[in-house]
């Protein structure tokens, strides 16, 4: 169903599904995320304060490998409910930790500090209140969700 002639649109707004009227599920998600955010949490903090604390980096390479995958199995099951997470702060959020995880071997003398603002922005972003967090910050006018059935 297409929108109301009340909703003005200019003939250049893209028509896109990427935000279902009900996210998509599957059995015990909520509980997967609970576990999957512990250890994202438990990885990501053990490997910042590895960093803090100056431990061998070989000793940290598991944490490492535990904050990559937890965050992407996170961000998986965000994209299954639907890929319109990555235009809301959340997913902007989570763009942002991405692109900073990426400069760390770039600049390796900032790796502490880098680790800090990923986790700050992590933390901070977890805990926005709903509407802020589910704001769409890319493109907000310019798709209009279609809602079918």
């Amino acid at each position: 169903m297409l929108p109301k002639s009340s909703d003005r649109r200019s003939s250049n707004d893209t028509y896109c599904s990427s935000r279902p009227a009900q996210p998509r599920d599957f059995p015990y998600r909520r509980t997967v995320r609970i576990l999957l955010r512990s250890a994202h949490i438990f990885a990501t903090g053990t490997l910042v304060g590895g960093y803090i604390f100056i431990q061998p980096a070989a000793t940290l390479i598991p944490w490492l490998w535990g904050s990559v995958v937890t965050g992407i199995l996170l961000l998986a099951t965000d994209l299954h409910a639907g890929v319109a997470v990555l235009r809301e702060v959340r997913g902007v959020a989570v763009i942002a930790k991405v692109v900073l995880f990426m400069l760390i071997p770039v600049f390796w003398e900032a790796r502490v500090p880098l680790l800090v603002v990923i986790l700050l922005i992590g933390a901070v972003s977890s805990h926005l209140p709903k509407r802020i967090r589910h704001r769409v910050l890319i493109f907000p006018n310019r798709f209009v969700v279609v809602r079918e059935g």
